[in-house]
């Protein structure tokens, strides 16, 4: 498990140089306007996406697990304490396929707990960073747990 952060950045080639030595290390997976660094240590999941007119530089917070059971315990725990927000389930997104529980803070901030699927899927179904993140309603029973 790590703590995922996102940010919306002006210009990614700028980005990419400024995190890729704050960290030591080179992004995971870079695209067109986007990039992630998997860092070791902290435990983070750095992810960028190029936004010039952003007018928030945080786009979101997440926690990534590895598997699905932990997954589907987040799930039920949002559940039973009445902030589940949205549920996706095998969501193209950020250029990796994705189970994603959703829940959004007092003060507006979005937090995910996500778990990849597949990290490499076909480009036909890849979405652009920004659009993925789009609120759905929480009504899909993604039958984790």
């Amino acid at each position: 498990m790590r703590l995922q952060l996102a940010l919306n950045v002006p210009d990614i080639d700028q980005a990419v140089a400024y995190y890729s030595k704050l960290f030591g290390v080179t992004p995971h997976k870079r695209r067109d306007g986007y990039a992630n660094f998997a860092i070791e240590a902290p435990p983070l999941k750095l992810v960028l996406f190029e936004q010039p007119d952003a007018g928030e530089r945080l786009n979101h917070l997440g926690v990534e697990v590895l598997d699905r059971e932990l997954l589907g315990r987040n799930l039920q725990r949002l559940t039973d304490a009445g902030i589940l927000e949205e549920v996706q389930r095998d969501e193209t997104c950020c250029h990796a396929t994705q189970d994603k529980v959703w829940s959004r803070a007092p003060d507006g901030t979005r937090w995910e707990w996500y778990r990849i699927t597949d990290d490499n899927p076909a480009p036909a179904r890849e979405t652009l960073g920004g659009v993925c993140c789009a609120r759905k309603e929480a009504t899909e029973d993604i039958g984790l747990g």
